[in-house]
């Protein structure tokens, strides 16, 4: 009888594993697909205003529950409130909308949104005001009783989640909830939800034009390596170790030595070289995004990216990250010709003093990929492909044709920015001691797609990249001749999310300045630990618009 009983027990608890795993694998309403959280991006409408918000939880241990509302009435935020860890639990936010055109007597639209456990008229104790409605999640709404043309301009028009409790909002227009939402055995540790509304039809983006400074120069600060995660992320080789009593959160860390490097150098443009997101620990890539562009936003310094081979790691494509990052204010990242190898390939133009029109500097940026596609020959990583390069030559000669390269009357110059160095990287000629170290072997793709001939062919005078944290160094890459050509620098990472335990290794970030008067490169390093406000291995690198030995 006893046997029987075990017996009967172990195939019960045999089917409802079966059916468990049928539900989870099989049952898309439990989930987001992987592809649409690989590819989403938070869709809003123009001319829609929110009547309602709720939150609908499902678990997989009960295949009556679903994570999705009626989609005639109801549209779904994509993003998992639990960012998929949790196996049996998920949950998504839900927004009823409409179109303003379309609103009655009837429909109420919701002009305040707040998160808590108490309603927000005890809490704020404010016995005489409006009502608030309680939904899931610990969201309160204030609706209008009765639509009125006034209540347009308040009328909350779109909602998103960002995750984590160090979370910032980098759209214009956009807020977000103090606190996060209040959800069954609640969200991953330090990665909670946070609700982020928008009021009002989506604001005006800013892109400037650069042009060189009265004074004739022109900054460039290099960052690379950021890794930065959905939430504080973790440190990973901290120096030194016992800093702030051994405490270290990665993202607080690596965002207030960029700070610091900013107020500072106050640079013209912000260049991000890759991996800027540490896609592993990135279940919502957005909310990493986000951290690094409001430094720059807040500052109004303009900045570019290009992506490394962490970045598409997490939960958006290097399209969806790019659609993203362009969208955002004071950023000049371009996707590029739609034509070619990868996302990213593109140029800036910087411009002479005051109004003009001339271009001064032109800055390459181009897309270096991720892993190698043909491991067994080339082990590693991925190389720039023909059309990548033959996209970059043709540019280059066309724009040297144009009136705006033609009628400047100084030196032109011209650089680029990678992420994964270049072969020749692993062929220095000449590392001039004074600019740098190198601690790791230069991890370039096996396969040489001649690039650097291509730069110096056009006349490229310099090539930064990242990649490999604790490589500094600018080297010389000279002709056959022995005379020098081009200079290929790294930055050095700057994230504490990543890698950097070689001896004592400090984060620092790379300076570039152009002096367009003496048509001048100047380049150094600031460090985030120590001698912070030395300009670390100062060295000019151009000089009279030719390259120079340091």
């Amino acid at each position: 009888m006893t046997r029987r009983i075990v017996r009967t027990t172990i195939q019960l608890g045999v089917l409802t594993l079966i059916i468990l795993l049928l539900v989870f694998f099989l049952d898309n309403r439990f989930n987001v697909l992987p592809e649409a959280l690989h590819n989403a991006l938070p869709t809003h409408q123009a001319g829609l205003v929110l009547v309602d918000i709720t939150v609908a939880t499902c678990s997989t241990l009960n295949i009556l529950s679903s994570c999705k509302l009626d989609g005639s009435k109801w549209h779904r935020v994509e993003k998992d409130l639990y960012l998929s860890r949790g196996w049996l639990t998920h949950a998504f936010v839900h927004i009823e909308r409409k179109r303003e055109a379309e609103l009655t007597e009837k429909d109420r639209i919701i002009l305040d949104i707040r998160v808590g456990s108490l309603d927000p008229v005890t809490s704020e104790n404010n016995q005489g005001a409006e009502k608030w409605e309680s939904r899931p999640g610990g969201i309160w709404l204030k609706r209008t009783s009765k639509h009125r043309e006034s209540d347009n301009a308040n009328a909350i028009t779109a909602v998103d989640v960002l995750f984590g409790t160090d979370a910032v909002e980098a759209r214009p227009g956009w807020e977000l909830a103090q606190q996060p939402l209040i959800l069954p055995n609640s969200g991953p540790e330090n990665q909670e939800a946070y609700l982020s509304v928008r009021r009002g039809p989506p604001a005006a983006v800013h892109k400037p034009t650069l042009h060189v400074n009265k004074d004739g120069k022109f900054k460039i600060l290099q960052v690379a390596d950021l890794h930065l995660s959905t939430g504080p992320g973790i440190c990973r080789d901290p120096e030194p170790p016992l800093h702030n009593g051994g405490k270290c959160d990665a993202d607080p860390r690596t965002l207030a030595f960029v700070k610091s490097v900013l107020d500072s150098e106050k640079p013209d443009l912000v260049v991000l070289s890759g991996d800027q997101v540490n896609g592993e620990t990135s279940p919502d890539a957005q909310s990493a995004v986000f951290k690094f562009a409001h430094l720059f936003i807040e500052r109004r310094i303009p900045y570019a990216a290009i992506f490394g081979n962490h970045d598409d790691e997490g939960s958006l494509s290097r399209e969806a990250l790019m659609q993203l990052t362009h969208s955002l204010p004071y950023s000049l990242s371009e996707n590029g010709p739609t034509n070619l190898d990868g996302v990213g390939n593109y140029y800036i133009e910087v411009l002479a003093r005051g109004t003009s029109s001339h271009s001064a500097l032109t800055l390459y940026l181009l897309d270096t990929h991720g892993y190698s596609p043909d491991e067994r020959q080339f082990r590693g990583y991925d190389w720039l492909k023909k059309n990548q390069i033959d996209w970059f030559k043709t540019t280059s000669k066309e724009l040297k044709e144009s009136p705006s390269h033609k009628s400047y009357t100084h030196h032109h110059m011209d650089m680029a920015f990678i992420h994964i160095p270049l072969p020749e990287y692993r062929l220095i000629d000449d590392i001039v001691t004074s600019t740098g170290s190198q601690p790791e072997n230069p991890t370039a793709p096996g396969f040489n797609s001649g690039f650097r001939d291509a730069l110096v062919e056009q006349g490229v005078l310099a090539v930064s990249c990242g990649h490999d944290h604790v490589n500094d160094y600018c080297s010389l890459s000279k002709s056959a001749e022995g005379k020098p050509e081009l200079w290929m620098c790294y930055a050095g990472g700057s994230g504490f999310g990543g890698y950097g335990g070689y001896n004592g290794y400090h984060r620092r970030l790379r300076v570039f300045e152009f002096d367009m008067n003496e048509a001048r490169i100047v380049t150094w390093k600031r460090i985030e630990f120590g001698e912070t406000e030395k300009e670390l291995d100062k060295t000019i690198i151009v000089e009279s618009g030719r390259v120079v030995a340091a």
